[in-house]
């Protein structure tokens, strides 16, 4: 699987935590399942520029913040891949198997421009090298198919966005390589001039490096579909003869309000404001893991809203979760190993889940099966529900399923209870055992009066104490 990575020239925006953390969780339940998986995933470093010339001496993206910063652009690409990284980390998200840096891989980026153009699907023109888009269209017959346009609409595009086309062709000819700008910081020797390769290309010759001219899985955003992706697949096809990927997997888009979030209409939050609650658009800050859950809540191929009442109700749904495992994994079996109707029941929700995964990664038809366990766990506690139609079998199965699929597939950490961050939540697990053993002495003792102060008390700080044949167990209802 290879999955386009950040350009690091500034902090990681919560559109791509959403797309890396969708594909984490692909990466992990293919590995659940049993694959041996390598996730490539790519750092691009080089520094492109918007259009396809160097004509006009405007800066690239890394080099820019280099002169803002008063630092070299190495150490602007270091330094957001750094925080790149932690974010992960803060997600919770699996490195990849490779993570390769464009500017490590220029000699491989020459060879595939030199072999596009020994197959004639490209021409040098002043020292930049473009890509023969109307020869190519010509020639074969794969040119939009990815983003399911017309070509004619694709060519208008190219007309329309692309300037500086004095060089080209063709308005849609794109370059693979540009001749740099003699104020340019990021430059290499080529055959053709000292400049820098096309962006498009760097995740072509990084995939088939790495995976081979033929792989599974492709992933990126959805706004890379055209013309990131529907380029690379013509230079690979311009250089081998093949297509790169056998499936393009994409994710769409986080709104928040209901609009595409934007600097310039103030409609934007940045992760660490999301954690900090520092926003004019939220009540409160929300832990990494309440927001992963709430990207869960939605397949990654579905745009997503984000709004504060929606991840006030992901709290919830997370912590309703998080207690019905605790809950789960704290139960001893005490039925007779029958298998019935109860079993059955189970039975068809853990295949369910599965199946709901196994129908393209669909985490919230997969959540919606695991709260539906959640009834069954409950009722297990309380009493309304018996073992004795459910065998140890099954029993097991349940608590390794839902362990797994929260902590394994998923990657959520329990941050309520005892899993809670630097003892806090510990502290107050202990405090709470206390104030329930001393309710339970009330109780024996016939001093309803207290019993029920404490438990009124209680409710008033949004915690709930449920009583059942195991016990009395305490969960925040914030």
């Amino acid at each position: 699987m290879y999955v386009c990575g950040p350009t690091v020239y500034s902090d990681v925006h919560l559109g791509n935590c959403r797309t890396f953390v969708s594909f984490d969780i692909i990466y992990r339940y293919l590995l659940y399942l049993g694959y041996k998986v390598r996730y490539v995933r790519n750092i691009t470093d080089v520094g492109h520029l918007e259009g396809d010339t160097d004509d006009t001496g405007a800066e690239d993206k890394i080099s820019k913040k280099a002169r803002l910063e008063q630092l070299e652009p190495m150490e602007i690409a270091q330094k957001y891949a750094n925080g790149f990284h932690d974010m992960m980390r803060i997600f919770n998200t699996l490195p990849p198997s490779i993570e390769p840096h464009a500017t490590g891989h220029i000699p491989e980026q020459i060879k595939m421009v030199q072999d596009i153009l020994d197959n004639g699907y490209a021409y040098e023109a002043n020292g930049s090298v473009y890509f023969d888009t109307m020869k190519f269209i010509e020639e074969k017959d794969s040119y939009g198919q990815l983003s399911g346009r017309k070509v004619d609409e694709l060519l208008s595009e190219s007309r329309d966005n692309l300037k500086n086309q004095s060089e080209k062709r063709h308005p849609a000819d794109f370059a693979i390589w540009m001749k740099a700008h003699p104020g340019h910081l990021m430059r290499w020797s080529s055959p053709w001039s000292e400049g820098f390769p096309g962006w498009h290309l760097e995740c072509s010759a990084m995939s088939t490096k790495y995976l081979g001219e033929t792989f599974d899985i492709h992933g990126g955003g959805n706004d890379l579909k055209f013309p990131h992706h529907e380029n690379e697949i013509a230079q690979n096809m311009g250089s081998c003869n093949c297509s790169g990927a056998r499936y393009w997997l994409h994710s769409n888009m986080l709104l928040m309000n209901g609009k595409k979030m934007s600097k310039s209409d103030g409609n934007t939050i940045t992760p660490t404001q999301l954690f900090t609650g520092d926003s004019p658009h939220i009540s409160k800050g929300y832990s990494p893991m309440v927001v992963k859950f709430f990207m869960l809540q939605s397949h990654y191929r579905s745009t997503l809203d984000l709004t504060d009442e929606a991840l006030a109700a992901a709290e919830k749904g997370y912590r309703r979760l998080m207690e019905a495992n605790r809950t789960l994994q704290d139960m001893a079996y005490n039925g007779k190993d029958e298998a019935g109707e109860l079993d059955k029941e189970i039975k068809v929700l853990l295949e369910r889940v599965h199946a709901e995964m196994n129908d393209d990664f669909n985490t919230p038809k997969a959540l919606a099966v695991l709260f539906e366990l959640v009834t069954k766990v409950n009722s297990l506690q309380g009493g309304q529900l018996s073992m004795n139609t459910l065998s140890q079998k099954t029993f097991e199965r349940l608590q390794h399923t839902f362990e797994n699929f929260l902590f394994t597939v998923f990657a959520l950490q329990d941050e309520t209870g005892s899993g809670g961050e630097n003892g806090q939540e510990d502290l107050l697990d202990g405090i709470m055992q206390m104030v329930i053993e001393l309710r339970a002495q009330a109780r024996a003792n016939k001093d309803w009066g207290t019993a029920d102060k404490i438990r009124d008390t209680l409710q008033e700080l949004n915690i709930v104490l449920k009583d059942g044949k195991d016990g009395t167990t305490w969960t925040t209802d914030l």
